[in-house]
């Protein structure tokens, strides 16, 4: 949790607090910006994006709660940004060879620790076929472990929508994993 003093005098702009603020928010950010985007370059202009974008509207904040929230939905909404941009520009299609490989890794089981390019692939893979929602639905709750709650404050849809897209998201993965086991 982020000190509300730590965020008043970044407010009052204190640089050097600001570097501080940005030590402690950089590594939930890009967590959810690499986990969305599967990529590591997009996921670190998502964080630097987002970074600005707090230093421009930072007086906004009133509690340490809200900044958790508030850091949250721009980094989702970045996200969104860059997944929109991908959709005009496909990069990336999975084929047999690369699903073969991910079966492999997944059989060998969780002890076998994977660079960020291979959680990457395994990440877009599962979840190329996802709506945008879905896919930010899923990273918040299974993979940054957030509650209904949260994801609805964070994505603005409502938790049975959270509910929804969680269970559909879920589906559609595990009908992967399946089909490739």
């Amino acid at each position: 949790m982020i000190d509300i003093k730590l965020i008043e005098e970044c407010r009052d702009g204190n640089f050097n607090n600001f570097r501080k603020l940005v030590e402690l928010t950089s590594p939930f950010a890009y967590s959810v910006a690499f986990r969305m985007l599967g990529n590591e370059d997009q996921a670190k202009d998502v964080v630097q994006e987002t970074m600005v974008t707090i230093w421009q509207k930072l007086k906004k904040i009133k509690t340490s709660q809200v900044y958790k929230t508030w850091i949250y939905r721009i980094v989702v909404n970045k996200c969104y940004d860059e997944m929109r941009k991908r959709k005009r520009n496909p990069e990336f299609v999975a084929d047999e060879q690369t699903w073969g490989v991910i079966s492999n890794m997944i059989s060998e089981g969780p002890s076998i620790a994977l660079e960020n390019s291979e959680i990457s692939k395994i990440i877009s893979i599962l979840t190329e076929r996802l709506s945008t929602k879905q896919k930010a639905v899923f990273v918040l709750s299974d993979l940054e472990g957030m509650s209904n709650d949260e994801i609805s404050e964070i994505t603005g849809i409502s938790k049975s929508a959270v509910k929804a897209n969680l269970y559909h998201a879920r589906k559609s993965i595990s009908e992967k994993i399946e089909k490739f086991l």
